[in-house]
């Protein structure tokens, strides 16, 4: 299931548009994103033949079991570690920031260890 830093982004950001919008389209990452239209039709082929997700005959992009899951896993990460920084005083800015570097670099055994050894609710 390993994928690189740049599927982990786009299956994110599907993640988190589903929840926003009907239906997610091309265009809403791009726009999220602030990437080309261009750039993200190439990602979505990508992710596409890899079966991370579905493109419906109107455009529409849905997560497949194993999109979701990736998409999960690295929405999880970034979100306990930007509570835990923004926690530690960190701004939120540059929590958001940090923690979209680390949730792409941490092992999933030192991140449970993490995860059972700090509060961030």
């Amino acid at each position: 299931m390993a994928v690189n830093e740049s599927a982990e982004d786009y299956l994110e950001t599907i993640l988190i548009l589903s929840h926003k919008l009907p239906v997610v389209r091309s265009v809403d990452i791009a726009t999220e994103m602030g990437f080309k239209k261009s750039s993200v039709s190439i990602a979505m082929k990508n992710l596409r033949e890899k079966k991370h997700i579905v493109v419906s005959d109107a455009g529409y992009i849905t997560l497949t079991k194993t999109g979701k899951e990736i998409a999960d896993m690295i929405y999880e990460r970034h979100e306990t570690f930007r509570k835990w920084l923004i926690k530690l005083g960190v701004d939120e800015h540059i929590a958001a920031q940090d923690a979209c570097k680390m949730e792409h670099v941490i092992s999933k055994e030192s991140f449970e260890a993490i995860k059972k050894n700090i509060k961030v609710e």
